[in-house]
């Protein structure tokens, strides 16, 4: 018996690595393609994700060195604390992850704990419904960019927003039983240094820097998943999937395919269901809600990346962004 959990630890302990290899691999035999995966992923990064994104997190990051945070605690914490059961703070959190779109609800969670404004058990449950996408990529990039039409993509927006409420409201409860031993102990003073004419070169610098490390750090996972997706789409790897596993369960190839696309990463997965002709037009809404709604794998481990430091689990995420995508999918479905 010994034996074989030693047997077992060791395959466990070689998965990654053999991953990482097989990545490796794929980049030599894939080379060419990968290359054009790379600069379009770039491309995208610096044209689209930089200047839309870098602008709101030294904006974020300026914020909270300002009375704005404690203020919204004060104001807010009598609607945010019986209906999600968080400090009201994370309002602060809610409402610019909303506005500004993925990951900065998730930069601003970590924030919160790192400030102690919020405990452990509190922010992991803000952080499973206060990331969200953002109203440009909704309805520029979705509504108008692949629907071509600006009411499709507030039709969307409205479903995503409402399925990311509807995950905060259950995930309420979430830790109930841990929190008695966070209630107490996990709080101090938000912040040592304040925003004044005084020190405002220091904290903006700061700010900037750290906007550009996170900045970067998401230019980085853009990049790494156009190219997996090239070589999942060259390898023939998704079509292999979707024809023979998910087509078992009487999923149409062409719609597996687009939601195999979007689980690895939204934009794509996206594109693919605008573009799908033997689908109808209600039917594809409701998928894209639904892939909206969970993010992909790219986002989740931009969020990983960024929570990992501050110690706060990447679980209610992942399950909270999976409840999102169903009340989304959902949402859509009724109104449509």
């Amino acid at each position: 018996m010994g034996k074989f959990k030693f047997f077992v630890f060791k395959i466990r302990s070689l998965i990654l690595p053999g991953f990482i290899c097989l990545f490796i691999l794929f980049l030599l035999v894939f080379s060419k393609n990968n290359l054009i995966a790379a600069k379009s992923g770039l491309s995208l990064w610096a044209n689209s994700v930089l200047p839309s994104l870098l602008p709101f997190f030294i904006a974020t990051e300026l914020l909270g060195y300002t009375n704005i945070v404690p203020l919204c605690g004060k104001l807010l914490n009598k609607l945010m604390r019986p209906i999600f059961n968080v400090p009201g703070e994370g309002a602060f959190a809610l409402l610019m992850g909303i506005i500004s779109g993925y990951p900065v609800g998730a930069k601003i969670v970590a924030n919160l704990k790192e400030q102690k404004l919020c405990n452990s058990i509190e922010a992991e449950r803000l952080l499973s419904f206060t990331n969200n996408s953002g109203p440009l990529f909704i309805v520029g990039t979705v509504g108008i960019g692949l629907f071509f039409d600006s009411s499709i993509g507030l039709i969307l927006f409205f479903t995503h927003i409402l399925a990311c409420l509807s995950t905060g409201f259950l995930f309420r409860w979430w830790g109930k039983s841990k929190e008695k031993y966070y209630r107490n102990s996990d709080y101090s003073i938000a912040n040592d240094s304040s925003l004044s004419f005084a020190n405002l070169g220091e904290v903006l610098s700061k700010s900037i820097i750290s906007s550009i490390n996170t900045i970067l750090m998401i230019g980085g996972f853009v990049v790494l998943f156009s190219i997996i997706i090239s070589m999942l789409n060259t390898s023939q790897f998704l079509h292999i999937v979707s024809s023979h596993f998910l087509a078992f369960f009487g999923i149409p190839e062409a719609l597996s395919l687009s939601l195999l696309t979007g689980f690895v990463e939204v934009t794509n997965g996206l594109s693919f269901i605008a573009s799908l002709g033997s689908v109808s037009f209600s039917f594809k809404l409701v998928v894209a809600s639904f892939v909206l709604g969970f993010g992909g794998f790219s986002v989740l481990l931009q969020v990983l990346s960024i929570t990992s430091k501050a110690k706060i689990s990447i679980k209610p995420y992942f399950i909270g962004k999976l409840l999102q995508a169903c009340f989304a999918a959902f949402y859509t479905y009724l109104i449509i």
